[in-house]
């Protein structure tokens, strides 16, 4: 198990203004594109090679697991990585417990993966993961076959036996979500027949976009009430692929945000994955008055892709439209801070998601803003934000900021103390490694210190 929640090991740090941040960054490869490229390119037969993956520890949490089911992955001395496939059908038991880290999509995907298996494995996670309910996926996967043994509550240590005839299912997803709608078309690989998802609100579409690349048969059209139908046919036979993961867009948030409010900044972000079912973020933050300007607009690998230009801007306070949030739910804990430099009122409604995610993003987000001196309203699904127009945060000078082991809020704290001539100090930087090792270093590297 993670040693994350263990005060004698935290990390805290205190960020505060070091300057504008200029000049040229490339963030780590996209997080979801990572992990589905290691799962699927475990499950094709033959070679895949992956450029730009992100090696942060989830990623890496993927990485081991498929090793413990089958699959060789190595790294190569220029950074590649190579991973020779099983086959779908082909996974192997596994010899002792998959430690899934503090990877929720890790876990979920794979619990996909086993579901259509005839293999039982065990998921253990740190802390925070072990607090995450897996119930969502617990249910459409019992359909397809598979058994479970939870910890009350649905939650980790979590025993999944796949199962040895697997049913297709047709499954209408009750919420909005990426991972449930992964797990179950995963599943549907080794299941004979056909597996359909229904979405009735679109989330982030690697899974069929990578799928598809992979040589799998699988369809999107509109119902009649516009909601997604996603079939896949199942008893793939999945190809190895050439992927070029892009620069993740939830990783390059939080630049973003930070050459936003910083005075004087004007910072390329190089290679942003730019996904429309990701990238929503930086459309609203042109619509409180941000300047992103896309460069070189290209697609790799069937992927949208551009270098993003940011300047410092005047931000003014929005209405956030609730029908954006499946596209940029992880962003919002770096957007509340954005808010927080704005003129006037933001108001954000609809992220009942942000409860159940490595903390409560919400309540997390308006305490540590208010101990940094922002004004918060917390309401039922989401928070209310009165910008200082452009004045800065204050800064948490008594206290560090209680992160709760959650790198993205780890991280937005440390993009407000960037703003802040106070500085705002959180209480541990660890967390941060899961989907940004290099975040503190490319931070150095943009303001030049």
């Amino acid at each position: 198990m993670s040693t994350h929640s263990d005060p004698a090991l935290m990390r805290p740090r205190r960020f505060a203004a070091q300057g504008p941040l200029k000049g040229r960054i490339r963030v780590p490869g996209d997080k979801s594109i990572s992990h589905r490229s290691i799962m699927l390119g475990a499950l094709a037969v033959g070679e895949t090679r992956v450029t730009g993956l992100l090696e942060g520890e989830d990623v890496l949490s993927t990485a081991a697991a498929m090793r413990a089911m089958g699959a060789t992955i190595e790294r190569q001395a220029n950074g590649d990585w190579l991973v020779a496939g099983v086959g779908v059908g082909g996974l192997l038991q596994p010899n002792g417990a998959l430690d899934m880290g503090n990877s929720g999509t890790s876990t979920r995907l794979l619990m996909g993966l086993v579901a259509s298996h005839p293999i039982a494995a065990c998921f253990v996670g740190d802390a925070s993961l072990s607090k995450r309910p897996m119930g969502r996926v617990i249910d459409p996967l019992s359909q397809v076959g598979a058994r479970f043994t939870a910890y009350p509550g649905g939650r980790l240590p979590l025993i999944v036996e796949g199962a040895a005839t697997p049913v297709p299912l047709t499954y209408r997803l009750p919420v909005a979500s990426a991972q449930v709608k992964s797990a179950v078309l995963l599943a549907g690989l080794n299941t004979p027949g056909i597996t359909t998802v229904i979405e009735p609100v679109p989330t982030r579409d690697h899974s069929e976009r990578m799928l598809r690349g992979f040589g799998a048969d699988l369809s999107v059209e509109l119902d009649s009430d516009g909601a997604r139908v996603i079939r896949l046919v199942g008893e793939a036979e999945l190809k190895p692929q050439t992927i070029t993961v892009p620069g993740d867009p939830s990783s390059a948030a939080f630049f973003a945000v930070a050459a936003l409010i910083v005075p004087g900044s004007d910072l390329v972000i190089e290679n942003v994955g730019l996904n429309p079912t990701r990238a929503a973020l930086f459309d609203v933050l042109r619509q409180m008055g941000g300047s992103i300007e896309e460069l070189n607009r290209r697609d790799v690998g069937g992927e949208p892709v551009a270098d993003l230009r940011v300047r410092a801007s005047t931000l003014t306070g929005i209405d956030v439209d609730p029908a954006v949030v499946p596209s940029m739910v992880d962003e919002f804990p770096v957007l509340f801070v954005a808010a927080a430099h704005a003129q006037g009122r933001t108001i954000t409604r609809g992220l009942e998601e942000l409860r159940v995610k490595e903390s409560d993003r919400i309540t997390v987000m308006r305490v540590a803003l208010e101990q940094a001196g922002a004004r918060v309203q917390e309401t039922e699904d989401g928070l209310i934000i009165d910008g200082t127009g452009g004045e800065g945060l204050r800064g948490a000078n008594n206290h560090p900021v209680a992160t709760h082991l959650d790198h993205r809020i780890a991280m937005s704290m440390a993009v407000a103390g960037l703003a802040s001539a106070a500085g705002v100090e959180v209480d541990d930087t660890r967390p941060i490694a899961t989907s940004f090792p290099v975040f503190e270093q490319l931070i150095a590297t943009a303001t030049g210190q």
